[in-house]
């Protein structure tokens, strides 16, 4: 056999060699074979859906050989893409890069649909063999690109918007691999002019590694964080946030070189950034600490808060507080409620609003309780307008008829979008529970409110399109005002 010879044992379910026989006496062998627990499985799913998606689409009277090439050259460009965190995660393994053990895409891969339809419904097109062209290619994308992110349909509006004037935003961790996946994603799309926090040469080194086209320089702008010349500015205008709260020159100057999030937060502060974004590594307290000193609250407001959106098949939900307040006063709740409409609003969804409890409109006068009725006198007072009611059972909330029994005359109507936690630990685990057990894990945010500055503060389990989503909002919020 020649240098590197190309094996296909595809015999199911066992195939002709099994692969570490082949290694053995041949080290330099590639090798394909049907099954799913060894490298490069060859499988009929990678072309046969994707393939009948795009002649469908596009009325095909049959499939010829153009059809059949397209196909092929669109699974080829999929392997040798970037890497998708998606199917690394789905696979349980960390890299996966062109190469002899990822010779073709995994079976799953969630990219296929968006990348064989569309190319086989084209070649149909140009070989005359379509009777419904498609003229919009960029819409067809999109809409087969629903069938992937179930946050698609969500976030259209705030793409849109995001799409009509790039800003630029800082993200604080921006050597991390998701971070940087996310910024192919933003260069792609055309939502956000990137700009990263992070050593040049790790970053450079992570995109190879990545398979990512994107360049330093062209399609983002790097902050070293070791040793940008800008840094005397940056701890000096720290010092004089700080110089009153017990802070040193030394201190403001050790504490902007050593936290990426500070040196964000500062870029923002200054008008070198227009938004911003963190909380990939780390915990969500240790960066709203940052963000609260250096950009305080919004005109207006008193508190801040964070929401939570999941994606249920009943509808879309949003839960708050999930992040920022231990125990909220009614004071700050109320402030918190008319943030979340506000917010909700922006995705297109008109607000209606449950406040929780263990109590149902007065049957406890627990202190909890008496909280959120004071909740909602005074949202009433402040917003009259606004649909809510409580306080009330998770399921009085959800479901009408419960709550018709128990409150005939309630103003709140059909099934409440807005859950407001009479305190963190109930909106975190109601939040939890309900990402795991309903949604799929299909959410947004958190999405933080009340802050002068558009910042976000995510989680070390952001996904790549959960990190997307997010600057796309904050984007919207440099266009027309922070939550």
């Amino acid at each position: 056999m020649a240098k590197s010879p190309l094996i296909l044992a595809l015999a199911n379910p066992e195939p002709e060699i099994l692969p570490p026989l082949a290694k053995a006496v041949r080290p330099d062998a590639i090798i394909c074979t049907g099954r799913s627990d060894y490298p490069n499985q060859v499988n009929n799913v990678l072309c046969f859906p994707f393939l009948f998606r795009g002649a469908l689409d596009v009325g095909a009277t049959v499939i010829n050989e153009e059809m059949k090439l397209a196909c092929v050259h669109a699974i080829a460009d999929l392997a040798m893409a970037e890497q998708s965190d998606v199917v690394a995660s789905a696979y349980g393994e960390e890299e996966l890069s062109f190469g002899p053990e990822y010779l073709i895409p995994k079976p799953f891969d969630p990219r296929l649909i968006v990348k064989i339809a569309p190319a086989v419904a084209k070649a149909a097109m140009d070989s005359g063999v379509a009777t419904r062209p498609i003229k919009d290619f960029d819409a067809y994308v999109e809409k087969l690109s629903e069938f992937i992110y179930k946050t698609n349909l969500f976030m259209k509006p705030i793409f849109s918007q995001a799409k009509q004037d790039a800003k630029r935003v800082v993200m604080a961790e921006g050597e991390e691999e998701r971070v940087l996946q996310a910024t192919q994603e933003l260069v792609t799309l055309g939502l956000a002019k990137p700009i990263l926090v992070g050593r040049p040469s790790v970053i450079d080194m992570r995109l190879k590694k990545l398979g990512l086209q994107i360049q330093a320089g062209k399609d983002f702008e790097v902050v070293n964080n070791e040793s940008d010349p800008r840094f005397n500015e940056y701890w000096r205008e720290y010092y004089e946030l700080m110089k009153r709260r017990g802070v040193s020159q030394e201190q403001a100057r050790r504490a902007v070189i050593g936290n990426p999030t500070l040196i964000a937060a500062i870029m923002l502060l200054r008008g070198e950034a227009d938004a911003m974004i963190c909380g990939t590594i780390g915990t969500y307290h240790e960066h709203y600490d940052v963000v609260e000193k250096v950009f305080g609250f919004r005109d207006g407001v008193s508190v801040a808060g964070a929401m939570n959106a999941l994606l249920l098949p009943s509808g879309n939900t949003f839960i708050a507080d999930t992040y920022v307040n231990d125990d909220p006063t009614p004071e700050q709740l109320a402030e918190i409620t008319l943030m979340a409409a506000e917010t909700v609003r922006r995705f297109g969804i008109e607000p209606k609003v449950a406040l929780l409890s263990h109590s149902s409109f007065g049957t406890s006068d627990c202190p909890a309780a008496r909280k959120m009725r004071k909740t909602l006198e005074l949202v009433n007072q402040m917003a009259p307008d606004l649909e809510i009611d409580g306080e009330m059972h998770g399921d009085a909330a959800l479901v009408e008829s419960i709550r018709q029994d128990i409150m005939p005359d309630s103003p709140l109507k059909g099934a409440a979008n807005i859950l407001i936690m009479p305190n963190m630990e109930a909106a975190r685990i109601s939040y939890n529970l309900l990402r795991v057990s309903s949604s799929e894990g299909v959410t947004v945010g958190p999405v933080l409110m009340g802050v002068s500055k558009p910042v976000h503060i995510l989680t070390p389990i952001a996904s790549v399109r959960r990190i997307v989503n997010m600057v796309a909002l904050a984007v919207v919020e440099a266009q027309t005002g922070p939550l």
